[in-house]
């Protein structure tokens, strides 16, 4: 391991006035705007990897696929699953985007299990711990993931590994998504697009089968997932999945495909104006809309921070100056208030 590295971040950033966090730019345009000012990149590489613990530490600029070739020669993975595999991981933790298998493997949250990063005010912090039931101070992994930058700059990271399945299918069938999960045990995907059923089974090929037959699926290839120039990710009850649903197939040049029994419906319109309408029918239904990529006039969360007075004073005490990505998430800080004043 070579501390030297981690120094070059942490000086980078003492001697920025305004920092911007930067991995492989392939999550650049969600959220909110990037700030003009110092970009600051964290090292790469595999630092430790022991399977036979299952755990990995790796700088946070290795991208998702270095990663996986890593781990698949021994037969092991890390349930990352970004829409790109030159992102880097800390870039997909910044951004806090759960991949496609959220529903058996839970949040990208969960794959971390520990964090080193370095703040506002240079220091060089670890948050976390080598093994899983580490549970000694504040969760500081979960905090870092979704901050988007704007408490620290990811250096590294040691994240939780688990054995590549036997197998991995998809199948689809035209039943409805709530009559398929009764038949399923923990598959890893339900995709629904209103005309169809994709379901992602992995595990013994014997038990993939068997579910199979039971929910009388048919080998597929995977659903296509909404792309287009303005696309967004929608985060709602997952009871609400299907009001929102309607209302998406009121909306002209819009595509959808939900995410069943998590609650994240993905869209993708070929105009600003379709996206906010998606915007629209989130809001209406209790959920909100991030966008991921497009409607440069839009909001890029379009909702009020929760728990704004606690969320600025902790941006305040990992960044006492205001300077790493501000703007990015919107949080109020004092500095840069005076400084606008």
């Amino acid at each position: 391991m070579d501390l030297s590295l981690e120094e070059a971040v942490r000086g980078a950033v003492a001697d920025a006035a305004v920092v911007v966090p930067v991995g492989s730019g392939t999550h650049a345009e969600v959220g909110g705007p990037i700030p003009s000012g110092t970009p600051v990149r964290a090292p790469c590489g595999i630092v430790t990897y022991d399977p036979a613990e299952l755990t990995v530490t790796a700088y946070a600029g290795t991208t998702i696929g270095d990663l996986d070739d890593e781990l698949g020669a021994h037969a092991q993975e890390c349930a990352l699953d970004p829409r790109d595999r030159r992102a880097t991981i800390g870039g997909l933790l910044a951004v806090g985007l759960s991949g496609h298998r959220r529903l058996r493997h839970g949040p990208l949250r969960d794959r971390v299990l520990e964090v080193r990063f370095v703040t506002g005010d240079a220091r060089l912090v670890r948050g976390g711990g080598p093994t899983v039931k580490n549970v000694t101070g504040f969760d500081l992994p979960r905090l870092l993931v979704g901050s988007y930058g704007t408490l620290g700059v990811l250096t590294r990271v040691i994240l939780r590994c688990q054995p590549t399945p036997r197998t991995t299918a998809w199948w689809r069938t035209a039943d409805d998504p709530a009559v398929v999960r009764a038949h399923l045990v923990a598959p890893s995907t339900i995709a629904w697009r209103g005309d169809g059923t994709w379901v992602l089974l992995e595990g013994d090929p014997e038990d993939v089968a068997t579910q199979a037959r039971a929910a009388d699926l048919a080998a597929s290839d995977p659903p296509v997932w909404p792309d287009a120039a303005h696309r967004g990710r929608i985060s709602i009850a997952p009871g609400r999945v299907r009001e929102v649903a309607e209302a998406l197939n009121r909306v002209d040049e819009l595509a959808w495909l939900a995410e069943w029994g998590v609650g994240t419906v993905h869209v993708a319109a070929d105009t600003a104006v379709g996206l906010q309408a998606a915007r629209d029918a989130a809001t209406a239904a209790g959920g909100w809309l991030l966008r991921e990529a497009g409607a440069p006039g839009l909001d890029g969360f379009g909702v009020d921070v929760p728990n704004l007075t606690v969320t600025a004073r902790v941006k305040a005490a990992f960044d006492p100056a205001g300077k790493l990505a501000p703007g990015r998430l919107p949080i109020p800080h004092p500095a840069r208030q005076r400084e606008a004043s």
